[in-house]
């Protein structure tokens, strides 16, 4: 699932070509410019990730962008309201939602990556799926310490002022209060991705790595897109709408912004790109 999913071991598995960048888009009127750079949340150690465009857009910005206010007050706060809004009432099962093979397969994966099945047993399914995903990037090496967010907070000077585009409560509603159905349609098929597809985060992060804004757009959101599009259209298209006018408010004043998101939020049609795109904008990027 997208940021708590989407995104979606070590250097060394990782190469890409040398020249390759993660993208970046670059985004003009008359008096503003605005760096769109697509983040992979969670990421393994030691990857030389970041283009100079975005170093150098860094060093200029009046503010700098995020999903979420980055730092551990959010972090918390995401933890307490999952925490509180993610387990099922007592009685109930996750196993027991699930048709026979899928739950079987749900043991396989959790044995695998060394999920708890007992507390696997009492989440909502949104929250079984972070909970895969937590244990597919701890296989990996992997954690929100080496991501892009916190890597680029730390980088944006300290006079830029820090914005984010929604608050935790309500990145935790988008997944909360997604229809029963869609949330175990979005689960079943994140435990075939697991068991099917183990390199499948590798595969993502080599992607992003090499700015295959194509290939990101096969692993990240055609399968939702296709499987789940209740799920695309609350986790994406829904968010994408609503950022775009804020970032279109921001671009009618003046100045230079960064704006760090989920990759998926960028790429494709209906990525903010296009969107500001199509509202006049001139916009340069992959």
């Amino acid at each position: 699932m997208t940021r708590l999913l989407a995104g979606l071991l070590a250097a060394l598995t990782l190469a890409a070509p040398a020249w390759a960048q993660p993208p970046v888009w670059v985004v003009r009127d008359a008096d503003s410019e605005m760096v769109l750079f697509g983040s992979v949340h969670v990421l393994p150690p030691g990857l030389d990730w970041r283009p100079q465009a975005l170093n150098q857009a860094l060093a200029q910005a009046d503010d700098v962008w995020f999903e979420l206010p980055v730092g551990p007050e959010s972090e918390q706060e995401v933890a307490r309201l999952a925490a509180s809004l993610g387990v099922l009432p007592p009685g109930k099962s996750l196993f027991a939602m699930l048709p026979p093979a899928d739950a079987r397969r749900l043991v396989k994966v959790a044995e695998a990556y060394g999920v708890d099945k007992s507390t696997l047993d009492r989440l909502e399914p949104w929250l079984a799926e972070v909970a895969l995903g937590g244990a597919v990037y701890r296989k990996a090496q992997a954690d929100t310490a080496n991501g892009v967010e916190q890597a680029i907070a730390a980088a944006a000077p300290p006079g830029a002022q820090r914005r984010a585009l929604e608050t935790p409560a309500q990145q935790i509603a988008f997944f909360d209060g997604a229809p029963l159905a869609d949330q175990l349609t979005s689960l079943r098929q994140t435990i075939a991705e697991i068991d099917d597809d183990p390199e499948g985060y590798k595969e993502l992060v080599a992607a992003w790595m090499a700015g295959d804004v194509k290939a990101l757009d096969k692993e990240a959101l055609a399968p939702m897109r296709k499987t789940t599009p209740g799920v695309f259209r609350r986790l994406v298209t829904e968010r994408n709408a609503a950022w775009v006018r804020e970032l279109d408010a921001r671009l009618k004043g003046r100045g230079r912004t960064v704006v760090v998101v989920g990759v998926g939020h960028l790429i494709g049609k209906g990525g903010l790109p296009a969107q500001l795109r199509a509202l006049g904008y001139s916009v340069s990027g992959p």
